[in-house]
């Protein structure tokens, strides 16, 4: 039985690997266009202050003593820009509804750390 390796090399026939590479090339192309048309633009305001979010979020889950909305309004207030505070309020009181535990390496937090944090807010 004969390969198209074979059929190629054998009878020197190059066409049938080009339309193969083509066929591969333009399937290809419509995959990349059908997954970049469902991809959504990045929210330029998590963008701007994933940073100041990522800390945030740290620590109020490393110090569950203190109230959440204080430690917000803070950090907040001192490296976010006054037009942009509620939004980014906002978006870190999101960011916390939404804390599971496979998200935990994105802030730098523990298991046991979120454990802790939920079980002082359930009080």
């Amino acid at each position: 039985m004969l390969r198209a390796a074979d059929v190629t090399y054998e009878l020197e026939r190059v066409e049938l690997l080009r339309d193969l590479f083509v066929w591969a090339y333009e399937r290809s192309t419509q995959e990349y266009l059908a997954i970049k048309k469902d991809l959504s633009e990045p929210d330029p305001l998590r963008l701007r202050y994933r940073n100041v979010i990522r800390e945030t979020i740290y620590m109020v889950v490393t110090q569950p003593e203190k109230d959440p909305l204080v430690i917000i309004k803070e950090v907040v207030s001192e490296k976010v820009d006054e037009t942009d505070r509620v939004n980014v309020e906002a978006l870190i009181i999101e960011e916390l509804r939404r804390l599971y535990e496979g998200g935990l390496a994105r802030y730098g937090l523990r298991l046991s750390e979120l454990k802790h944090w939920k079980t002082e807010q359930s009080n």
